[in-house]
């Protein structure tokens, strides 16, 4: 039998040394990031978090708030192969996952990887691409692995999709699907800025891109490590019960038609456990829970025609649940 990465046995725990080089690396990529997306630290962390949790990240505001600039500032902050993808309606899954060629010399077929073989992938309006398409996406996405024609093909590692997507504009889109939506760690909204750092924004902006000036702060070897460090973590069987509390509070609540999976659970253990290592910590506290439950949770709930109605937000619902739920008592 297989065993997924959180079910199988933790080689060695992580120590000190480990936990310093997620916070001296995390703190570096965070100043990197800074440096290019203007007033959005919060956001800028959670992305991180993501990264070294293993997770995929959806990046979902209106249009010109920086999404594809976060993506783009993740990837080139850390010395990786990244491929985009425009997502348009034309889009083939051959175009995602790859294709057989046949080769007239060698009288056999060859494969051509797609643009997911890569470490960073990055995913420019996810959403305009049709269904078939998307669906490219669903096996690499929770396996790191594509298959075609019958044969399988692992994909680099470490391996993340951070893919965009604008909630406003229905038109010629296509939603993700719940199984698509479920895979991804955490959604992010951007916002706009402050005015502060709109003015600041203008000033580094305006004459050049900061993000051509950026330099890798760490490689695939590097992130590697820091996320074998986050995995290691030690979260308690209280911590563990609480998250299971919360996800049971998402499938039991009259505002939700479909709460979260276990799947959910799962990604909201890894994020804590990044978050925490992130912090300098060797374990997880309730507190590294209810800071990301929200973004890791919102977006793979599905509302009640009641909570639509009334126009509730998924991420206000989580939070108000997370609230609600009873902390682990401190032993």
């Amino acid at each position: 039998m297989t065993l997924s990465r959180e079910s199988a046995p933790s080689a060695t725990p992580s120590t000190s040394a480990d936990l310093e080089d997620v916070v001296r690396v995390g703190g570096a990529l965070a100043d990197a990031m800074n440096s290019v997306i203007e007033g959005k630290p919060d956001v800028v962390l959670t992305a991180i978090t993501a990264l070294l949790a293993e997770g995929h990240l959806l990046i979902e505001d209106v249009p010109g708030v920086g999404k594809t600039m976060l993506a783009k500032t993740l990837a080139r902050s850390i010395d990786l192969s990244v491929r985009r993808v425009q997502f348009t309606p034309d889009l083939l899954p051959s175009d995602i996952t790859g294709v057989s060629i046949y080769n007239q010399e060698r009288h056999d077929f060859e494969f051509r990887p797609g643009a997911v073989f890569a470490n960073v992938v990055v995913g420019d309006e996810i959403n305009r691409a049709s269904p078939k398409a998307q669906s490219a996406l669903l096996e690499c996405m929770e396996e790191s692995q594509v298959t075609v024609d019958g044969h399988t093909y692992e994909l680099p590692h470490p391996f993340m999709i951070m893919a965009t997507q604008n909630p406003v504009e229905m038109e010629g889109t296509y939603p993700l699907p719940e199984a698509q939506r479920d895979r991804f760690m955490a959604r992010l909204s951007m916002g706009y800025p402050t005015a502060a750092a709109e003015v600041a924004m203008l000033d580094h902006h305006g004459a050049s891109s900061p993000i051509d000036r950026l330099r890798p702060v760490t490689d695939a070897a590097g992130i590697g490590h820091l996320s074998h460090a986050v995995r290691t973590v030690h979260a308690s069987p209280a911590v563990r019960q609480y998250i299971v509390d919360i996800a049971a509070m998402t499938r039991t609540s009259s505002l939700i038609r479909l709460g979260a999976s276990p799947r959910a659970t799962l990604h909201l253990l890894r994020a804590s456990r990044s978050r925490a290592a992130l912090a300098g910590r060797d374990h997880v506290l309730p507190d590294d829970v209810q800071a990301i439950a929200p973004v890791v949770l919102a977006h793979r709930l599905l509302l009640s025609s009641e909570a639509q109605l009334a126009r509730r937000e998924p991420l206000e619902i989580v939070t108000e649940l997370v609230r609600r739920t009873r902390v682990p008592a401190a032993r």
